[in-house]
């Protein structure tokens, strides 16, 4: 019997979506999350086992204990699959627990976290000189001062810990233009016991964003990977994707894969750099350790990076492969990006035509497909009840 691929959320299309690249491939696909409500992964035909657990948050221990029972009882060690930085961070912190029954890319303990963290992620990209934008730390000296010398409005209040932060605010960071919203937005944050950077804003529009999808193997070398340009971002400027174009940047390639390979990383990961609009500089933003938001897009590129994971955990790894060529593909969160494109011709950062031109791309979608219609069905139903309740 083969070994189990084990999905930690399925209410979010990133889960949805490595359920749908393991199916795909004949793995037997078991989806855990802690509430079946809106949770339309459960919905998709290449998913074999649906379970309902404890919460990660609120019952770590518990959830520990539910899948070192599940593991148990499967004739081989399943592969764990995490959708959200959350059930990272959870893997992260019962990592060495969890390798006994499960089958991880990671080997340290604390090193997902690390690079999840932005404080200790910017000194290690410093440390292997690596641009990152200019920050000023709250526990440096006249760090006000700094911060209008140095770094000058607007500027951004940036999370440590991302996750908790967008949990309470449900927005990734606060943009400033002056002294009195810098003060402000501080203490918004500090009075939720969340540590906040303070940082330049690169410039250039959301389509000077660039991300470095990648998976890193046991030895430590990026054997696949892809580049990527985002066109827009929901909320607009500083949120996630919605509108992405797979997009040929060799360089970001030397940059990425020598920083991913020295640090120790291993599994799947993707950075987030922005080109400075100037300088054309890069500085990295971010890393998510973890499957994102562009995986069906990668997947429709030719790098099924689930199952890349997987086959190389199981003791079958495929051969290397990179996209070093543009596909024009494009990844599409319709719902969002509709969100985004009003605030977009809102702000005037773009028109209506520069947006209609921008549609004529083949798509891979975030949720639609037309092979597995149900989970799009149910989200559509659940997103027409929450606006029903709303004006009712």
């Amino acid at each position: 019997m083969q070994n189990k691929a084990v999905v930690l959320g399925a209410n979010y299309y990133i889960g949805l979506s490595i359920i749908r690249s393991l199916g795909i491939e004949g793995i037997n696909v078991t989806a855990i999350d802690y509430s079946k409500k809106d949770t339309y992964g459960f919905h998709s035909k290449y998913l074999n086992e649906k379970l309902i657990a404890p919460h990660y948050k609120e019952h770590p221990d518990e959830l520990v204990d539910f899948l070192i029972s599940y593991a148990k009882k499967q004739d081989k060690k399943p592969v764990l699959f995490p959708s959200a930085d959350p059930y990272v961070e959870f893997i992260d912190k019962y990592l060495y627990k969890l390798k006994k029954y499960y089958l991880i890319p990671q080997n340290e303990k604390g090193l997902y976290t690390t690079v999840m963290n932005k404080e200790s992620l910017h000194r290690l990209a410093e440390k292997h000189n690596i641009a990152v934008p200019e920050t000023v730390r709250l526990n440096e000296e006249n760090y006000i001062e700094k911060v209008e010398r140095i770094i000058k409005y607007p500027c951004i209040v940036k999370p440590v810990d991302s996750p908790s932060f967008v949990r309470k605010f449900k927005i990734k960071l606060f943009k400033v233009y002056n002294r009195d919203d810098l003060i402000n937005s501080i203490k918004k944050a500090t009075d939720e016991n969340l540590e906040v950077i303070i940082q330049r804003i690169i410039p250039g529009f959301d389509d000077h964003m660039y991300t470095f999808d990648a998976y890193v193997d046991q030895y430590n070398k990026v054997t696949h990977w892809m580049t990527c340009q985002k066109l827009r971002q929901y909320p607009i400027n500083f949120g996630a994707s919605v509108y992405t174009s797979q997009k040929y940047i060799p360089e970001l390639y030397h940059i990425a894969a020598n920083f991913l390979e020295a640090i120790g990383f291993k599994g799947f990961s993707e950075i987030e750099f922005k080109k400075d609009a100037e300088t054309g500089k890069y500085y990295l933003i971010e890393i998510n350790a973890r499957t994102t938001n562009l995986n069906s897009l990668i997947y429709k590129c030719g790098l099924n990076m689930p199952y890349i994971a997987y086959r190389e955990l199981i003791g079958e790894p495929l051969n290397p492969k990179s996209i070093n060529y543009d596909t024009n593909l494009t990844f599409w969160y319709a719902y969002e990006d509709l969100l985004a494109v009003k605030d977009y011709i809102k702000t005037k950062q773009l028109t209506f035509l520069k947006v209609l031109s921008s549609y004529f791309k083949p798509k891979a979608y975030a949720i639609w497909d037309i092979k597995d219609p149900k989970p799009a069905i149910s989200f559509m139903n659940s997103k027409f009840k929450h606006a029903k309740n709303k004006f009712l």
